[in-house]
């Protein structure tokens, strides 16, 4: 994929990524554990524990649409950052970053983490 004239670097296996729905309906919308990230993410996008999976898709369908940044290996797998420019089901946009790992004991590419960006935030 060209951004610019540049070819970009999209995160490896991303059409087979694993995103676990638990990242969600266990802590990123979960409105006890992850207070401050769950509003956010209902405030600024729509999303919810309820709607947990229409986020995943979301994520899933930009996966290939935004640059993967290599972050190195932690001894675990080697980790990506994407951050993602969402419509959400509200309507709104917001920066969504999100943390990947290619898992050096299975070579799956799999979420580790999902919020919203603030802004000015690197």
């Amino acid at each position: 994929m060209y951004v610019g004239g540049n070819k970009m670097n999209v995160l490896p296996n991303a059409e087979k990524a694993i995103i676990p729905i638990i990242k969600f309906t266990q802590y990123a919308l979960h409105p006890i554990k992850s207070k401050g990230k769950s509003v956010v993410f209902e405030k600024k996008l729509g999303y919810n524990i309820n709607n947990a999976n229409k986020l995943i898709e979301n994520i899933r369908r930009n996966i290939i649409n935004f640059e993967a940044f290599p972050k190195g290996d932690d001894g675990f797998g080697m980790r990506y950052q994407i951050d993602m420019l969402l419509i959400g089901e509200n309507g709104q946009t917001a920066n969504v970053r999100t943390g990947w790992i290619i898992d050096n004991t299975t070579n799956a590419t799999r979420l580790t983490s999902a919020y919203i960006k603030k802004k000015g935030r690197r």
